[in-house]
């Protein structure tokens, strides 16, 4: 994972384009002028936070069909994992908690194909919130529903609607850890995190209450899971490291 910073030779490399990034999108009813219609949704903080890092931002939508994953995969230079509902707790064996929110079978389907995708093309990849529960679950991890009920307190989300914020420790020699540092204030809103960890993925940071705030994906060129959310912050290191893997450089 040492070389996922330095970078390696990949499709953007030596032709000077900007590396595309997809970034996937919620799939939720929404309201614009007159119309009130089902959509693909992205908040623009993703977007802006690529654009920012040097790479070319990429919607993908969640589509009912799967036949084109590898010729997608094939056209990206990175992507992101982004957050949003719960994943169903069926996909990881596990019973409905009352606090678990409504299933997205398209968007849950869709995610867990191309993470697994992206995996076997070796594509970089960053996970956030939600997205590294997909990889968590996509490797044969499950998940913790509610952590309130889990740690006693509501710390990692605090308010409704409203990022908050708390320390984490990292691992110094991990990936994360050498774009980060040892310790990082990170913007949180989850309820869910991992329990049990997939195969082949480390867990490289922690909350002060030991919840896994971030993994590493093994022998992967840049495979990387965080709980936050980075694109609401002001340290846009991830997002600039995880362009100028896909860049080649």
């Amino acid at each position: 994972m040492s070389e996922a910073i330095r970078g390696a030779p990949g499709p953007a490399a030596g032709g000077g384009a900007p590396p595309l990034i997809g970034i996937t999108t919620y799939e939720e009813p929404a309201r614009w002028g007159v119309w009130v219609r089902e959509a693909a949704l992205l908040p623009l903080s993703y977007v802006r936070s690529v654009e920012r890092a040097g790479g070319v931002p990429v919607m993908v939508p969640p589509t009912g069909g799967l036949r084109g994953l590898a010729a997608l995969v094939s056209r990206l230079d990175g992507l992101i994992l982004a957050g949003g509902g719960d994943l169903d707790p069926d996909l990881y064996g596990a019973e409905r908690h009352a606090e678990t929110g409504p299933p997205h079978p398209q968007r849950d389907r869709f995610e867990l194909a191309l993470v697994r995708a992206a995996v076997d093309a070796d594509l970089p990849f960053l996970a956030i919130c939600r997205g590294m529960q997909v990889l968590n679950v996509a490797r044969g991890g499950a998940l913790v529903q509610h952590l309130p009920e889990a740690v006693g307190h509501k710390a990692h989300a605090p308010d409704v609607g409203k990022i908050g914020t708390h320390r984490v420790q990292i691992s110094a020699t991990s990936a994360i850890g050498k774009i980060l540092g040892d310790a990082a204030d990170v913007p949180t809103y989850h309820h869910q995190a991992v329990s049990r960890l997939g195969k082949g993925l480390s867990a490289v940071a922690w909350a002060d209450d030991q919840v896994v705030e971030a993994v590493e994906l093994q022998g992967h060129r840049f495979g990387l899971g965080v709980q936050w959310h980075p694109e609401d912050g002001d340290d846009k290191r991830l997002f600039e490291a995880l362009v100028a893997e896909a860049a080649g450089r």
